[in-house]
């Protein structure tokens, strides 16, 4: 069946402003969200205090930053600043440390920039981190992909493109490449002539022949929207007898394979993606406190509840138990008020 044409919105740069099509606005699922009764230049003054002589008031710093939206901590370090004459994010860097500090720090830069400087660091490393690029690359909106891409240049003096081309190669700087146009159709659009082709076309350029034709399932896993893809994914099942994901990890190997991988698995249901991710960052020996730290921080106003939800049914325990025995002290507490309940 045919869906009503979506309305086009890149006229628009802050969806937050325009809520007239209020019906196309995607569901808030997050955790955190506007405080009510907000006053930014009180939230100023309370950090301030908890900062102020011997010893600083964590358990005030997290009742500030975890309660209030990625929006309105902007407008607090506005404030410290007005008010002040004074750095926030200095001040709390100096104040702070360890991976408390990480997430508070990251809970006060804007989503855009933050995920800029998650890219940057993903690239700059010694060794590139492949995951974090797909996982922001692949979740973010056509809008948020540009307007990271502008932050990034602002910020770096050199675009995200130039700096994924001079750490990446073959197919996957392809696939990376393809991902940060931002130009993925975002309709909700179905048309079952072009599912079948697509299907078709993702077989021959895999199971059915010698070799495989990166590029036709890079065209295809980039350009279509989430729900003609996830009617693909369906489709591929039905006629191969197995999922798409099985013929990735056989014609594909390293980077490439786990870039692939992630992009179906995070077109397919984003938030049983983000429940994998964070399951990983903690299960075994020591925790990737950095995945831990980026997700919570940038899922925590969009989809949290989604990713509980799956967390539970994947692992059968919940999301807030794990962080509960992988972290501790602040860190933990902060973590736990951004996952919001126990399930």
């Amino acid at each position: 069946p045919s869906v009503a044409p979506v309305k086009d919105f890149s006229d628009f740069e802050d969806f937050s402003d325009f809520e007239i099509f209020s019906d196309f606005e995607p569901v808030k699922r997050g955790t955190v969200s506007d405080a009510a009764g907000f006053d930014a230049l009180r939230d100023a003054e309370v950090l301030r205090k908890a900062m102020k002589g011997f010893g600083t008031n964590e358990q005030a710093i997290i009742d500030v930053v975890a309660h209030r939206s990625n929006k309105q901590r902007q407008q607090i370090v506005l404030s410290f600043k007005t008010a002040y004459g004074k750095d926030l994010i200095k001040e709390l860097k100096s104040e702070l440390s360890g991976n408390f500090e990480k997430a508070v720090l990251a809970l006060l830069k804007s989503s855009t920039i933050y995920d800029a400087t998650e890219l940057k660091e993903a690239i700059k490393g010694a060794g590139t981190d492949e995951q974090c690029l797909i996982e922001i690359l692949t979740s973010r909106s056509n809008a948020e992909i540009h307007a990271i891409n502008s932050a990034y240049k602002t910020e770096f003096k050199k675009t995200l493109e130039q700096d994924i081309k001079s750490d990446t190669s073959g197919h996957f700087e392809r696939l990376l490449v393809s991902l940060i146009q931002g130009n993925r159709d975002e309709s909700q659009h179905v048309d079952i002539t072009l599912v079948k082709k697509d299907v078709q076309d993702l077989y021959n350029a895999g199971e059915g022949r010698m070799g495989t034709d990166e590029s036709r399932f890079n065209a295809i896993l980039c350009a279509r929207n989430r729900s003609h893809l996830k009617a693909v994914f369906e489709e591929y099942r039905l006629v191969c007898k197995y999922d798409i994901e099985k013929t990735i990890s056989r014609e594909m190997s390293g980077n490439l394979e786990r870039g692939m991988l992630a992009v179906v698995k995070c077109l397919r249901n984003t938030p049983a993606f983000f429940a994998e991710r964070l399951c990983k960052s903690m299960k075994g020996l020591g925790t990737d406190d950095k995945t831990l730290i980026r997700i919570m921080a940038s899922r925590c106003e969009v989809d949290m509840l989604d990713i509980r939800a799956e967390f539970k049914k994947m692992y059968g325990q919940s999301l807030y138990s794990f962080i509960t025995d992988d972290t501790s002290g602040d860190y933990r507490k902060l973590l736990l008020q951004l996952c919001g309940s126990n399930d």
